[in-house]
């Protein structure tokens, strides 16, 4: 995508639901398929394959991953019905104990095996990695906060931690820039905000619509791209084309993966 809105497109058919998307080390694309709980692998011109089935670890669709510089991949999942779940709690429900239940972070090694499985996940959420490989940043959407991860030699996860506290934002996709901090898609609001570890806001860009994803990007990684629609609700979104990409210049760069 140009910085004048023009875009190059390639498209491939992923009939039970395409979500997060990383790349392997040879540029192959792992694509996780929502509703059959694979991740799939891709290349143009080719048909996808499976690369691994994580649907013993998820409670309900798979949904975000990363993928690290050596095909180490990290797939979070739904763990409930979230529709469903918002249609009889509401979002009232979220915030008051128990809250939602707390499903896996999958860690998949490059051939697509199960490495490890992290429990007690509340909605893990739009993973990220750090420049050198060494620290996993992950969203926990319906604790509303960023978890932190050590990422041991062998790409398994340790030392668990919290990176932010957030205030009624329930993160969904996000990225790292080059200090550190972190911009969070408000998946209650039309805005990204950038947080700091230990909580603060320290910047936030407004978009039209909800905010669902973004990503720092264009030549100097300065641009934040964010993914904006009226609506995640399946019912909603699954008949909608309202969906934009919008953009805003930042001052500090992005870093890390993807």
């Amino acid at each position: 995508m140009a910085p004048d809105g023009s875009d190059e497109r390639h498209e491939v058919t992923v009939p039970t639901q395409p979500s997060g998307l990383g790349w392997m080390p040879d540029g192959t694309m792992l694509i996780v398929s929502m509703t059959d709980h694979c991740i799939l692998r891709w290349s143009p011109g080719t048909e996808p394959t499976v690369h691994a089935d994580i649907s013993e670890h998820c409670g309900h669709w798979a949904n975000d991953l990363v993928v690290a510089s050596d095909g180490t991949a990290y797939v979070g999942n739904f763990g409930f019905d979230l529709d469903a779940f918002l249609d009889e709690h509401g979002i009232a429900g979220v915030l008051t104990p128990p809250g939602p239940p707390t499903t896996n972070l999958v860690v998949l090694d490059p051939s697509g095996s199960v490495l490890q499985v992290v429990p007690d996940m509340a909605f893990p959420n739009g993973p990220v990695l750090t420049d050198d490989g060494t620290t996993l940043i992950v969203a926990e959407t319906m604790a509303m906060r960023l978890t932190a991860f050590d990422v041991n030699s062998d790409g398994t996860l340790s030392n668990r931690r919290v990176f932010a506290q957030l205030e009624l934002v329930p993160a969904d996709g996000i990225c790292l820039d080059a200090e550190g901090q972190v911009w969070v898609a408000n998946a209650l609001a039309p805005q990204a905000v950038r947080v700091a570890e230990g909580g603060e806001v320290t910047a936030v860009v407004n978009t039209s619509q909800t905010c669902f994803a973004c990503m720092l990007g264009g030549d100097d990684r300065r641009t934040l791209y964010a993914m904006t629609a009226p609506s995640s609700d399946a019912r909603i979104a699954s008949v909608s084309t309202d969906a934009k990409i919008e953009a805003a210049q930042v001052d500090v760069p992005g870093a890390g993966l993807p």
